[in-house]
């Protein structure tokens, strides 16, 4: 095979960036094998809990994992079910899959046994390959070879016939790349569930390769020389563009950790191994400040970007942020179905309180109700068209038909847009509220709480009053939970009626200890409506 049927012609000189896919492409030699032919095994591809790992050592190792795969019998466009902590078992098996042709399909270590069990008759699993810790949420004997999805486990088991480790120690290093097409199937997604059940999102070959170059590439400027510590784990489009896939498209170092990530974590890690870039969701970079506001001013002088998306970033966490620290948090819009950030701020460019301005070769509409296109000033439903798009969702075809509407994808967010093209963040389209015939972002209630000393994290959403019109509603986290009380709740009103026009202040404050989030940081507001309605 050549080398262009083998990977991407790149020109990120080019107004917008030119990217050409070959039709016969494999996603794993893209951003695998690519660093052993230009000369890159020996630079660190990976660094998580147990030591470091050079792109040769990836590469075999990633070989061995599709080798492993086809010895369990998964064929071409089989999926495999991948339910790993961060690391270089994780690496290895999902591009091993992808280079085998099979389809991997990562999942929240954290899901419970029945939402475990849904995604494995969902997604028809041909294997499995699972931390031996969580085994135990799936009904899948261990070494059996008659079922219909074959387990496979780290650490030793008690025969150790399905053992990862001891059969990829025992498979050859080397694999020949199954002939895929650049429009394959290539992995599947689990969006979070925000706002409901969680559906497979089916992403392409060709759909990596542009988020790397598109985002990593020509926003963030990744460079060869980057080390990146990505908090948001691997199973999560977020985490995974920025662990893998953007450091792996220009050999630069991944650093991960198995731990879940807490602020003594997450220092630790910054601590240890000196990241150049570091990526978090906002509520993370909260805690941060909240838990441990005097580190943040003591992070190591290697660190010069903080990359943010997941959720949208208050502006005061991203001040105050900057002002401990001195390092800014570029912001930016992403999703599940179009992979990676198609919205973002630019290193030196950063608008606090907005979303930023398009990545270059993606293109974004406002649209109202009626699908009409919006101008500057006028809050809408955000669409986004781009190389990165989703197929659509797994036996899902009334929701893919909602969502993927030709070559544009809803987003569901509203937004607004200034004469500068920067982008607003107004609400999702659910979480808007018509208070008094006039539209009232949530999103900018929350922002004005957030900014009083005693708000941990709040979340507003809408409540009929006794006379059946919707007024906003703020559910409350203070960073002291034994302060709630009476006194306080008309404290953060009268707060908010200082900062906000009459109609946008919140009626009612209820405390509570917890909001309810998805395991990447996102808010279930379809709960909080729930309890405001009841």
């Amino acid at each position: 095979m050549s080398r262009s049927q083998r990977w991407a012609r790149i020109d990120v000189a080019a107004d917008p960036p030119r990217i050409e896919v070959p039709r016969r492409y494999n996603a794993a030699v893209e951003f695998i094998d690519r660093n052993i032919h230009e000369g890159r095994g020996d630079r660190f591809a990976l660094v998580d809990d147990n030591g470091s790992y050079t792109y040769r050592e990836l590469y075999h190792r990633v070989n061995q994992a599709g080798q492993v795969l086809r010895q369990a019998g998964v064929q071409m466009e089989q999926r495999v079910l991948l339910c790993l902590n961060d690391g270089i078992e994780f690496a290895a098996v999902f591009w091993g899959a992808i280079k085998i042709g099979a389809v991997p399909v990562p999942i929240n270590t954290r899901l419970t046994r029945p939402n475990c069990m849904k995604v494995l008759s969902d997604s028809r699993a041909r294997a499995l390959v699972v931390e031996r810790s969580l085994a135990d949420k799936f009904a899948v004997p261990a070494d059996s070879h008659s079922s219909s999805c074959r387990m496979i486990t780290t650490n030793d088991g008690a025969s150790g016939q399905s053992n990862l480790s001891r059969l990829m120690a025992a498979a050859p290093v080397e694999l020949e790349a199954a002939p895929t097409t650049a429009d394959d199937i290539a992995f599947w997604l689990y969006t979070s569930g925000s706002t409901g059940q969680p559906k497979g999102v089916l992403h392409m070959h060709r759909s990596l390769i542009h988020t790397a170059v598109l985002f990593g590439q020509c926003v963030l400027g990744i460079h060869r020389d980057d080390r990146v510590f990505s908090a948001s784990k691997m199973f999560f489009a977020y985490g995974l563009g920025n662990t893998m896939t953007f450091p792996f498209s220009v050999g630069a170092t991944s650093v991960v950790s198995a731990v879940w990530p807490t602020p003594e974590t997450v220092y630790n890690v910054i601590h240890e191994h000196c990241p150049t870039i570091f990526c978090a969701v906002p509520t993370l970079y909260h805690r941060l400040l909240t838990d441990s506001e005097e580190i943040t001013c003591e992070l190591p002088a290697s660190l010069r970007l903080c990359v943010s998306a997941g959720e949208p970033l208050p502006q005061e966490i991203g001040r105050r942020w900057q002002a401990l620290s001195g390092i800014a948090i570029v912001d930016g819009l992403g999703s599940t179905e179009m992979l990676q950030t198609f919205l973002s701020n630019r290193p030196g460019q950063v608008r606090y309180g907005s979303t930023g301005t398009v990545v270059p070769g993606y293109q974004l509409r406002l649209v109202d109700a009626s699908g009409d296109t919006l101008g500057a000033g006028q809050i809408g439903e955000l669409l986004v068209a781009g190389p990165s798009a989703a197929v659509g969702y797994w036996n899902r075809q009334t929701q893919t038909v909602r969502t993927f509407v030709g070559r544009w994808t809803r987003t569901g967010d509203q937004y607004i847009v200034d004469k500068d093209n920067y982008y607003y963040y107004c609400g999702r389209g659910d979480d808007m509220l018509k208070v008094g015939g006039i539209w009232v972002s949530p999103f900018e209630v929350e922002s004005v709480l957030l900014c009083h000393p005693l708000v941990c994290e709040c979340a507003v959403v809408g409540q009929a009053d006794d006379g059946g019109l919707i007024k906003p509603k703020a559910f409350v986290v203070l960073k002291d939970p034994g302060q709630a009380c009476a006194t306080v709740a008309d404290q953060l009103k009268s707060f908010a009626c200082e900062h906000l026009v009459a109609y946008k202040h919140p009626r009612w404050v209820e405390f509570l200890d917890e909001l309810p989030k998805t395991a990447t940081g996102k808010v279930r507001r379809f709960k909080l409506r729930a309890g405001a309605s009841g």
